[in-house]
């Protein structure tokens, strides 16, 4: 029985890892959020706005996953997250040291007050990730 009393952020996804600590160290380097729960086979990530559940993908099932370094774009599925960020160089620089890919400057584009640029996760899912613009 889970007694935790701390209040879920009003936001929650779940993200399939072939490799669970590599894409735990991105969300977490990239978005700045933090490690409020692990166990061997999940992590939760937040901040008071987001929840994140990387979930590791059973081995039986993992061992018949390939994942290219770089990633590759996963587009076949019809969901895109997106994510505020205080800085697209910061989450640019972030995401390179961790295995992942933000698209350069010259991909960006301003839409509703915020500057937006296209990345991947180190397993290939496509993320949006915006600026607010100054």
């Amino acid at each position: 029985m889970n007694t935790d009393t701390r209040p879920n952020p009003p936001i929650g996804l779940v993200v399939y890892a072939k490799d669970k600590a590599r894409m735990v160290s991105f969300y977490q380097r990239t978005l700045g959020l933090r490690v409020a729960e692990e166990e061997a086979s999940y992590a939760v990530l937040q901040n008071e706005h987001l929840q994140l559940v990387v979930q590791a993908i059973p081995a039986h099932i993992a061992a018949q996953i390939e994942i290219a370094t770089p990633p590759v774009a996963r587009e076949d599925t019809p969901l895109k997250m997106s994510f505020t960020v205080p800085s697209l160089a910061a989450a640019r620089e972030a995401a390179a040291a961790n295995g992942g890919v933000v698209r350069p400057s010259q991909a960006e584009w301003r839409w509703r007050g915020q500057v937006m640029v296209d990345g991947l996760d180190p397993e290939g899912n496509v993320l949006q990730f915006r600026q607010p613009e100054a």
